[in-house]
């Protein structure tokens, strides 16, 4: 099995088939090279890319021009997240296809949501570059898994 919580201190060991208990209060929030956006991943695969996060955006904060690789769910747990096509207020939810691309930022009362990802986001760098949200090259990190997906 690939799929893990990041940082969950109470998972080694634990059998193949085991549930894995997640105290989210015990995971630390992880800065990211986004202003006043930071994460608690939850689960993450990298060899299916699946990625399902906590994400904490401060007010106004903002996740600049990304694509959705693959199917992308969102719901919002507190305060709005906007995008050019909406808001999605607490208690609501948003899923986005396949390719869709925007930006999204978070309201005057900021954002707590819970995101889900087949695989991780493609972040369209001013300068042309393409990576992922961590800043690593997309096509490097991630081409491969998406080449073996998309020949399924």
């Amino acid at each position: 099995m690939s799929a893990s919580t990041p940082k969950a201190n109470n998972h080694a060991g634990l059998a193949p088939l085991a549930s894995r208990f997640v105290s989210i209060a015990a995971l630390p929030w992880e800065k990211t090279r986004h202003p006043g956006v930071e994460t608690k991943a939850l689960v993450a695969d990298p060899q299916t890319g699946l990625l399902t996060v906590l994400t904490k955006m401060a007010p106004g904060a903002r996740l600049p021009d990304h694509e959705h690789v693959l199917i992308e769910q969102t719901y919002v747990l507190e305060g709005v997240l906007h995008c050019g096509e909406g808001a999605c207020k607490a208690g609501d939810f948003v899923w986005r296809p396949a390719g869709s691309r925007h930006e999204a930022w978070a309201g005057p009362e900021g954002c707590l949501a819970l995101a889900i990802f087949q695989m991780p986001n493609r972040f369209h760098e001013r300068d042309g570059r393409v990576v992922d949200f961590l800043g690593n090259d997309w096509r490097k990190t991630w081409g491969a898994l998406r080449a073996r997906k998309a020949a399924k």
